[in-house]
């Protein structure tokens, strides 16, 4: 195995790629069918759908190689998609996710200003909380379960849209 002097030393791309592919391994265990997006285009970073095809979500994945607050850019209109899926201690044996729709990303975002420039955040006392944490049923199985599905899609859709 591969031995890194520290984290610091893996660029930046390197913890998102690790932690994108830790959430889509955490998906694909949940039955979804995983397309990751390219790395380098804005928006979505992962598109999911069930077994049989009949739901489909999307997917924005932050990842973090420590606890830290959520760097989300210079605008709240880029979050967009129907999950928000937050890997932190990517870089670990034991990465931590915390799964939340973008709404409440934007309600609990910090808005900063430094020399003129506006910049928003998401503090970990914001999201790293019971109701996110490893909280993958919020996005719910991609098996295909029948009626079951239905329901599933049906909750899924209600939380997502409020």
């Amino acid at each position: 195995m591969l031995k890194v002097k520290s984290v610091a030393s893996l660029a930046n791309h390197v913890v998102g790629n690790i932690g994108l592919y830790y959430v889509c391994y955490r998906l694909s265990k949940r039955g979804w069918n995983v397309m990751p997006t390219s790395r380098n285009a804005r928006g979505i970073d992962v598109l999911i759908y069930s077994q049989d095809a009949s739901r489909t979500h999307t997917v924005q994945v932050k990842a973090l190689s420590k606890t830290a607050p959520v760097p989300l850019g210079t605008n709240l209109d880029r979050l967009f998609g129907d999950f928000f899926v937050i890997c932190r201690k990517a870089v670990t044996d034991a990465p931590e996710c915390f799964v939340l729709l973008p709404k409440e990303v934007k309600e609990r975002a910090h808005r900063g200003v430094k020399d003129g420039k506006v910049s928003y955040w998401l503090q970990p006392k914001d999201y790293a909380v019971d109701a996110y944490r490893e909280n993958w049923e919020r996005i719910g199985s991609g098996l295909s379960l029948g009626t079951g599905a239905v329901q599933q899609r049906d909750e899924a859709d209600e939380a997502r849209d409020g």
